[in-house]
């Protein structure tokens, strides 16, 4: 066996896609306007003019947010700025998406990230784990989820936790049992970057913190469906199918992509012997871990003392200030933190306008009509089943959120299926459908990018994996969902 080495040492793929050439960039903003301006210049029966010109707007917004010409916040300050222009909504709304408790929370899950990431409490726990239960692969694939699904609550985002904290401790173990990408992936490193990847979404999927748009998702939800997503309901609704997911995703993968190697006790080693060169929690991990503890609670506790979660989560960054467990400048230079702040905000600002003006109504009752009279369950599945593969066209779950889930959701309440069970479930598949591609979510090229996995063993199992989803959380889940009272 190779000798074992730092976890620290590795460095995390962060792939950097090449710069564009010019003609990339031309066809890249052609897709961009094109079919923006045909929409917005086009009379479209039934639509009034103000509504197709904040849709086309919407539309060429998203689409930029896809193919990315330019940076995100970039493609959302041109968005925000045609929108004023043309003024397709009024003058004092354009800055309103920044004033929108959702788009700080979000910000705030960043700050939190950054924080379990730096202090190294996120490598702390995943270790503690591959430590107690990674004596053979498949108890390892089990470890490696449950220290998922463990951080999930905490670290707001399956790129952070998923390619900044399990990633590198998943490739650490993989080479310390000689498997690198190529001929020796199949000894392990293969298996357990799939398990890793493939428990990271499901994590995503079952709690309000698990990825940052799920607060995005419930702010559609109580402006849409009239329900309030709280932490206590999205964590219910998911445990059972997430539960049995998690139990079913690793030894499903150990079946369909088995590891040479099947007993991995010196990995405990690894994760003993990283865990001594940690040493003792650090007074900041200790602070990091009291604070986020709070936090939680106060998220739990919501329905009785009335504080919103974006002022909790805003008291606990404060916190974690004064304490120091982060600095001010560190703060500052969290640019993902800022960047989501300013593109979440412009884009936030056009969907709320959207809802105004009528125009998810008026989109949803034109899918509607092709579903009319369809039982109500039916309607539902076939919904749910085209939000999932749908994903195919979108690198970021965001973008597909914000795209689609009012559409879906007004859709499903329109053909009878009950607001609870709408909002969550579409809300359940915005993370589940991250798995089927390897450019679907932010973490999935960090874990594709080294090259454990072939394109098309990714994209098979991305598949079949995604067959099993809809199995679990539309069979078992739709029984557990019927004894919370949803429908």
């Amino acid at each position: 066996m190779a000798t074992l080495i730092q976890t620290r040492e590795v460095i995390v793929p962060r792939p950097v896609p090449p710069k564009a050439s010019g003609r990339e960039q031309f066809l890249k903003w052609a897709v961009i306007i094109l079919p923006g301006t045909a929409l917005y210049f086009t009379p479209t029966s039934g639509m009034a003019a103000n509504q197709r010109h904040l849709l086309a707007i919407f539309l060429a917004t998203i689409i930029g947010l896809i193919v990315r010409p330019v940076a995100m916040g970039l493609v959302a300050f041109l968005g925000m700025s045609t929108v004023a222009m043309t003024r397709a909504v009024p003058a004092n709304t354009i800055l309103s998406g920044f004033g929108n408790p959702t788009v700080w929370l979000i910000f705030c899950a960043f700050i939190f990230a950054r924080a379990v990431t730096a202090t190294q409490l996120g490598s702390r726990v995943a270790y503690l784990f591959i430590r107690r239960f990674g004596s053979s692969a498949l108890s390892l694939g089990y470890s490696i989820a449950a220290a998922d699904v463990v951080l999930a609550p905490f670290v707001p985002s399956d790129t952070a936790r998923g390619g900044g904290i399990i990633y590198p401790i998943v490739r650490s173990v993989a080479k310390a049992f000689d498997s690198e990408p190529g001929p020796t992936a199949k000894r392990l490193g293969n298996y357990l970057v799939l398990v890793g990847f493939h428990t990271t979404y499901v994590a995503s999927a079952m709690f309000l913190t698990g990825m940052a748009a799920n607060v995005v998702i419930a702010d559609f939800a109580r402006k849409i469906a009239h329900v309030d997503l709280t932490w206590m309901h999205w964590m219910i609704g998911a445990i059972v199918p997430g539960i049995l997911t998690l139990f079913l995703v690793p030894y499903l993968l150990y079946a369909l992509a088995p590891p040479i190697v099947r007993n991995t006790s010196p990995a405990r080693e690894l994760a003993g012997i990283e865990l001594q060169k940690m040493g003792r929690t650090s007074r900041n991990e200790r602070w990091l871990m009291a604070i986020m503890l709070a936090v939680m609670a106060g998220w739990i506790t919501s329905p009785w003392h009335g504080i919103s979660n974006t002022i909790i989560a805003l008291v606990g960054v404060s916190t974690i200030l004064l304490a120091q467990v982060l600095r001010w400048e560190e703060m500052l230079s969290e640019s993902k933190a800022w960047d989501a702040l300013i593109w979440f905000g412009a884009v936030i600002m056009m969907a709320e306008a959207l809802q105004q003006q009528g125009v998810i109504a008026l989109l949803s009752g034109v899918v509607f009509r092709h579903i009319e009279g369809w039982a109500w369950m039916l309607a539902f599945v076939l919904l749910m089943i085209t939000y999932l593969y749908i994903h195919y066209g979108f690198a970021s779950m965001t973008a597909h959120i914000v795209a689609l889930y009012p559409g879906f959701l007004a859709t499903a309440i329109a053909v009878g299926v009950q607001p609870m069970l709408a909002a969550l479930g579409f809300a359940y598949f915005s993370n589940l459908n991250a798995g089927i591609t390897h450019y679907g979510t932010g973490s999935a090229p960090v874990y594709f990018g080294e090259g454990y996995v072939s394109l098309g063993e990714w994209w098979k199992l991305g598949f079949i994996l995604s067959l099993v989803n809809l199995v679990v959380w539309l069979g078992l889940g739709m029984v557990w969902w019927k004894l919370l009272g949803w429908w």
